[in-house]
């Protein structure tokens, strides 16, 4: 009877334990997982539970950022890379020290280093932009000193255009004048 009983709670143990097992097998409700991006609208069918992710218009074409950051080497850009290898051990090409073959190209990348990073921050930069500060307060005024220039050119041009004027009505006014009449040398003229 033991073994009655025994096989008895088995079955009844795999048939309670299979129910469940069959509901999962049920397909649910279906579910839609959607990121909108701003104010965009979204559309789910009625049979469908909607989950919606909102993020700010300006996430829409970046790489999301769970991805935009790691710390894998694989990630790692190749400039990088290869810049890690040209310093390792501090000699040879590009160390700028007297051992191993090409010490001395070092050298020159640091003085060319040192260059831009004075031009950068040194006193040229500095003429730089007060050279540009200069362009631009001149240049804010060229149309007011372009406005008095031209005045002062048309008050030249009518001073010459009237001066003109002024002579030739004096020569319009001479020639209406009579002329005397020379008198001749034996003493007759008209009369």
């Amino acid at each position: 009877m033991k073994i009655f009983a025994t096989a008895a709670i088995a079955s009844l143990i795999a048939l309670g334990a299979g129910v469940p097992a069959a509901a999962q097998d049920e397909a649910g409700d279906k579910v839609s997982m959607v990121i909108a991006y701003g104010d965009d609208e979204v559309a789910c069918p009625e049979d469908t539970i909607c989950v919606v992710a909102r993020m700010d218009e300006s996430e829409r074409f970046r790489i999301p950022e769970n991805l935009r950051y790691s710390n894998d080497p694989a990630n790692t850009a190749w400039a990088k890379r290869v810049e890690s290898f040209e310093y390792v051990g501090k000699f040879g090409a590009m160390s700028c020290s007297p051992s191993g073959a090409a010490g001395f190209t070092g050298c020159t990348q640091k003085m060319i280093d040192a260059a831009y990073e004075a031009r950068e921050g040194g006193s040229a930069a500095r003429f730089g932009q007060l050279i540009a500060e200069a362009r631009a307060e001149r240049l804010s005024t060229i149309d007011e000193d372009a406005a008095a220039e031209q005045e002062r050119v048309e008050q030249i041009e009518r001073e010459y255009m009237e001066r003109i004027e002024r002579e030739r009505e004096a020569e319009v006014a001479a020639e209406a004048l009579p002329q005397p009449t020379a008198k001749q040398p034996d003493g007759s003229g008209d009369e």
